[in-house]
């Protein structure tokens, strides 16, 4: 927030009304008259200028212009701010700690993976195949573990699978500062490698499929 002063109109109204009162009392009928006149109408706007204090305001700062990088790059950073806010809702539905730190984790990791492509355009396809796998993928594992932390929904079944999400968590994690390391290092990683792994790991629980997640809570429950 800005802090914006404006300051009052008042003495000005009480200069206006100085020269009224001064226009009747005294004459002005010459040159020296009109001067002393102006004379105090200024010397009583300078008064209550000093004594009226400015109204403090606090307004938004301006959004500063956004910056283009490319198509491709605008999109990986479009990509990665609509991440971070779904695993923020997230975050702030879960309550578990650990999890928590695993999901801040995974947003810092997925704004450095995106901030490399500004810095290194030729690691744009590298960190589009990456996102285009990897951040659905982890805001899926979320869901399930948010669903499965709603009041009403508990048993041994459910922790159990809970405590599987949070290890799938670990390993998406882990895949993220690989990708990231190989970015740094201009390597080239092999990312079918991670998402072959991930895959198995979700088509092992049932969340293989975008529309699976109900399916999954109910197994967990019937278990």
């Amino acid at each position: 927030m800005r802090e914006v002063k404006r300051k009052s109109a008042l003495p000005v109204y009480i200069a206006a009304a100085v020269f009224a009162v001064y226009a009747m009392v005294f004459p002005l009928y010459a040159w020296s008259h009109f001067l002393i006149a102006a004379l105090v109408t200024a010397a009583a706007w300078l008064i209550a200028d000093k004594l009226i204090k400015p109204t403090v305001e606090y307004v938004p700062e301006p959004e500063p212009e956004p910056v283009s990088y490319g198509a491709s790059v605008d999109a990986i950073l479009a990509e990665a701010k609509k991440a971070r806010g779904e695993m923020e809702r997230l975050s702030a539905s879960i309550g578990d700690a650990a999890v928590k730190e695993k999901i801040a984790k995974l947003i810092s990791l997925s704004d450095a993976i995106a901030q490399d492509a500004v810095q290194d355009a030729s690691d744009v396809p590298q960190i589009q195949k990456f996102q285009s796998y990897f951040l659905p993928s982890t805001v899926q594992l979320l869901e399930a573990y948010d669903r499965m932390s709603a009041p009403g929904v508990e048993g041994e079944n459910i922790s159990g699978a809970k405590g599987r999400i949070a290890d799938m968590l670990q390993t998406e994690a882990d895949a993220f500062q690989k990708q990231l390391d190989a970015l740094y290092k201009n390597d080239a990683m092999d990312v079918d490698a991670d998402i072959k792994v991930m895959e198995d790991l979700l088509t092992r629980e049932g969340l293989g499929k975008a529309d699976s997640l109900q399916e999954f809570l109910r197994r967990a429950q019937q278990k």
